[in-house]
């Protein structure tokens, strides 16, 4: 039965029976897992900054300045990517941009295995980060999109369960190459192949109906949203489409349109969205990316500091689990506030325990379980605060935000605050900042549990 256009004002639109849908593993679980594939390629990548730091130093005697420059570049290219991608997801279409990241992040990474010095590293290290860079702004709003709003919260949560599997697959692995062949540019070559079997795969995802919608683009929008209602097995029910909608085109101006777009929707939510990204994700990314340094210099071998490493971004899967069961009985808000301000408290205590093994490492585990409670919560609150026609650019946006910071992180770091502060006060420095963040969401951004995405 093909969907009505009448005009009835009293007739559910067709994004509206998208989200009623009931969910099937081989319908929305399908995009579900495709979405994360990519995600677990963003969470290794970033990973293996932190693993190529000490190597990279070693490989080419770099100072400590100079190897931040390992992330730095990588992330600044992520942050430059994730607004870039997130934009043209709003006005392109999600599947232009979900199939189009992974090509460009595979093609870039083999491309930096074979740097014949550092500045080429580091230039094509920007350029894969680029690429990956849209994986997380794109695959949330497109897997939401796609998600029945009963179980949006508990699936979008879950997404962020391919975070720890390819921080902790990263450290494995690179531990092993490392061990087997003592040559950096193994760690890189090894994630190619998938990236680019995820890539084929993704171009058989249709196109969001909810972007389809907004739009106007009646036909395209009948056959998915058909598609889905008979994949699905839901009762076939009449609907209608909204008038079209002006397409606005891909543009220097139509970008910066939506930034400024961004805060004339709510100048307090865009605040809270980039203040939570910035300051949760700093603490994270800082963290992941100079842990191997720190645990070397306080006297742990190589092996054992990134096996360590591994083991702390392992357990952040049980943190995904934890926020997938809490996320739609507590809400967003309170859930996150509470592990993320935890989760940098404990990170402090770790600072001045980091001489013992068995106290350093339990407080990493627990570190690292409370930061995955608060992230995929964070991704799944801000991904709701926006209309389809903003949301993934709000993410993008916030996600930018976020990359430049943490992409500026190593280089402060390394430079200036672990030498001169100390790694107590350092991580204080950064907690203090995910309080303020947080006291200003309590105050200013709305609950989002169980609301229909608009």
């Amino acid at each position: 039965m093909k969907g009505i256009m009448s005009p009835t004002q009293t007739l559910p639109t067709g994004d509206q029976v998208v989200q009623d849908l009931p969910w099937r593993w081989r319908v929305q679980g399908k995009i579900f897992l495709i979405g994360g594939l990519g995600f677990m390629f963003d969470a290794w990548d970033v990973t293996l900054n932190g693993y190529l730091i000490p190597m990279l130093s070693d490989h080419w005697d770099l100072t400590m300045g100079q190897a931040a420059w390992v992330g730095t570049s990588n992330l600044i290219g992520m942050a430059v990517g994730a607004f870039v991608w997130g934009s043209i997801a709003d006005l392109l279409g999600r599947r232009a941009a979900f199939t189009a990241t992974l090509l460009i992040f595979s093609i870039f990474t083999v491309l930096g295995a074979f740097s014949p010095d550092f500045f080429w590293f580091c230039v094509l290290r920007f350029a894969a980060g680029f690429g990956l860079g849209g994986c997380i702004p794109v695959d949330y709003a497109l897997v939401g999109e796609f998600t029945p709003r009963r179980q949006r919260g508990r699936v979008l949560t879950a997404m962020d369960a391919w975070w720890p599997i390819g921080a902790f697959l990263c450290g494995v692995v690179t531990t092993a190459l490392v061990a087997a062949f003592g040559d950096w540019r193994y760690t890189m070559l090894v994630m190619v192949l998938p990236a680019l079997l995820v890539f084929w795969v993704r171009r058989s995802v249709p196109e969001s109906p909810l972007y389809l919608v907004q739009r106007g683009r009646r036909t395209e929008a009948e056959a998915v949203i058909n598609s889905l209602v008979e994949r699905t097995g839901a009762e076939h029910r009449p609907w209608q489409l909204p008038e079209a909608a002006d397409t606005p085109k891909l543009s220097l101006g139509s970008l910066s349109g939506q930034l400024s777009g961004l805060w004339r929707f709510n100048w307090r939510i865009t605040l809270t969205a980039w203040s939570l990204f910035l300051t949760i994700l700093l603490v994270y990314y800082g963290a992941l990316t100079w842990m191997p340094s720190i645990l070397r210099a306080a006297g742990y071998a190589q092996s054992v500091a990134f096996l360590t490493t591994a083991a702390m971004t392992g357990v952040g899967l049980f943190g995904v689990i934890a926020a997938a069961l809490l996320v739609e009985r507590t809400g967003r808000k309170w859930l996150l506030a509470v592990t993320a301000t935890l989760s940098a408290v404990v990170l402090v205590i770790f600072a001045l325990l980091v001489e013992l093994p068995a106290a350093a490492t339990a407080l990493l585990l627990l570190f690292g379980f409370l930061i995955q409670v608060a992230i995929p919560v964070l991704y799944t609150y801000v991904s709701e605060l926006y209309p389809t026609e903003l949301r993934g650019s709000g993410f993008g946006w916030a996600s930018t935000v976020s990359r430049v910071g943490a992409g500026l992180v190593p280089l402060i770091f390394g430079a200036f605050l672990w030498p001169y502060l100390g790694l107590p006060l350092t991580f204080a420095l950064t907690g203090a900042l995910v309080l303020a963040a947080v006291l200003f969401m309590a105050r200013n951004a709305p609950e989002t549990r169980a609301a229909q995405l608009v």
